[in-house]
């Protein structure tokens, strides 16, 4: 029995001793593109969205695959991360939204593991960017990125989706299994994430014959790949960037990605299902010298609790850094549902379609994409030619609220012309179900008011174009956009 027991605490001992050692990034095996047909179709997929996107009218394509291969399950400790159970099979799904022609391809994937807040899979990413994307010739590729997410996939369509795999390389029985909380299961594992989304990484970047890029049985390599995250999966990437980007660049010499947008996040999520959550004032909690570009974006929602951890710009290369707070920007958009599933389509995956409707009315309409379309045309600039960006823009703060202008918006943050040349109060929380509390909402301002500010149409437009272009030059509103919101405010019934 003493024998039987030492045996036991040997194994035990062997088993949780971190794994040092780190290979070089391999390329998963990958199956697809997955066939559509009358009655099977990509979960999420553009043309079933709850507004659906005719991308082939765009010059676009989407392709979903199957991606599998092996990932580590990864403690985080103070002095970086360890494996803690190596080469846990797994299989998840990418969806690919490209260019149909290599001549139009710019070289550019976006890569976003995609949301799960709503136990089902957003593209946030591809929601914000989407005219971006389209307009400069990028590409946008979003992977599933948890396992309560598969389980909304396999109950929409248990045939299509039967291959994906999360599985739990440990035990229930396993000492280092943990207890089931929440959403998460003994049987499934959070943290093969990481290893995923790196090899996602390697397989866009490969030479092989599924690279998505394949255009007339000739690979376009993509020159530059950007890892994306938003909310919970902006939590993700900042865990990727802090605690595996460092492991990547030392097994492959460099970084997977060329830069970084990790938006709406407050700090870094658990590695693995069973580890603590990362303590406040933990060095872990702040983004450092990654070695390439990252910007850090909250909204108007969320930005007050980010306060505290806010970060002086980086403009050295070894720290290239920056923190936007976005001034009249709802975290939780009425784009992600429109360019998300379709409610038939949640619905059927088991899930409750998100409400776009709060107490306050719908969803703000502030159009996020603004600020967002030119962070990241300025990480792309900074990463790919070393132009450095505009200054850091964070919201002023009033104690532990937002300071406020005379309108009853925001000071300080990214501004766009609608903060500066405003017809409204924009407001980043609201009441009602679900995520409305981080939804934001509109409040119009009376006739009378617009009409006290601008006295004319010919007034309004001059002072939104004076704004249009002093921004642009800052590089907070792209060309497109501005030229954009131009044509919007001389169509305006204003005053």
């Amino acid at each position: 029995m003493i024998r039987r027991a030492c045996v036991w605490a040997v194994a035990l001992a062997v088993l949780s001793t971190p794994v040092l050692a780190q290979a070089r990034t391999g390329v998963p095996q990958v199956s697809g593109p997955i066939r559509v047909t009358a009655s099977s179709h990509p979960f999420g997929g553009a043309a079933q969205q709850l507004r659906p996107e005719n991308l082939a009218a765009q010059g676009f394509v989407e392709e979903e695959y199957f991606v599998s291969g092996k990932a580590n399950v990864y403690d985080w400790e103070p002095a970086g991360a360890v494996i803690r159970t190596a080469d846990a099979p797994y299989t998840t799904r990418v969806l690919v939204r490209r260019p149909a022609t290599a001549a139009r391809f710019s070289g550019r994937v976006i890569v976003e593991m995609m949301n799960p807040t709503n136990i089902l899979d957003l593209n946030i990413g591809w929601a914000i960017h989407r005219d971006e994307i389209m307009r400069r010739g990028d590409a946008w590729v979003g992977l599933t990125a948890k396992p309560i997410a598969v389980l909304t996939l396999k109950t929409f369509d248990p045939a299509r989706y039967s291959a994906l795999n999360w599985s739990n390389p440990r035990l229930p029985t396993d000492p280092l299994n943990c207890p089931a909380t929440g959403q998460q299961t003994q049987n499934t594992e959070n943290g093969l994430v990481w290893d995923m989304n790196t090899q996602v990484g390697a397989w866009i970047r490969s030479n092989g014959p599924n690279n998505p890029f394949t255009y007339g049985g000739r690979i376009t390599r993509a020159k530059y790949l950007y890892g994306w995250g938003y909310s919970q999966t902006g939590g993700f990437l900042y865990t990727y960037v802090n605690a595996i980007h460092p492991l990547v660049v030392k097994s492959d010499g460099k970084s997977m990605f060329d830069g970084y947008l990790i938006a709406t996040a407050g700090g870094p999520s658990a590695i693995n299902q069973c580890a603590p959550a990362i303590a406040a004032g933990d060095p872990r909690r702040k983004v450092r010298d990654v070695g390439v570009p990252v910007m850090h974006v909250m909204t108007q929602s969320d930005y007050a609790g980010f306060a505290p951890n806010r970060r002086e710009d980086g403009n050295t290369p070894a720290d290239r850094y920056r923190d936007y707070d976005l001034s009249g920007a709802g975290h939780a958009t009425p784009d992600e549902l429109y360019y998300g599933p379709s409610p038939a389509d949640i619905t059927k995956g088991g899930q409750t379609p998100p409400p776009v409707d709060c107490n306050e009315g719908p969803r703000s309409r502030f159009p996020s994409r603004v600020p967002f379309n030119a962070i990241l045309e300025n990480l792309e600039e900074w990463a790919e030619h070393g132009t450095t960006p505009p200054p850091g823009a964070v919201i002023e703060m009033n104690g532990t609220t937002g300071a406020l202008d005379q309108y009853g918006n925001v000071k300080g943050g990214v501004r766009t012309p609608y903060l500066d040349v405003p017809t409204s109060v924009w407001a980043g929380n609201s009441t009602g179900p679900s995520f409305c509390r981080i939804a934001g909402h509109e409040t119009p301002f009376t006739p009378e008011r617009l009409k006290a500010l601008y006295p004319t149409h010919d007034a309004y437009v001059r002072a939104v174009e004076a704004s249009v272009r002093r921004l642009v030059t800052q590089r907070y509103v792209t060309r497109a956009d501005g030229d954009a919101i131009i044509a919007e405010a001389r169509a305006a019934k204003v005053p």
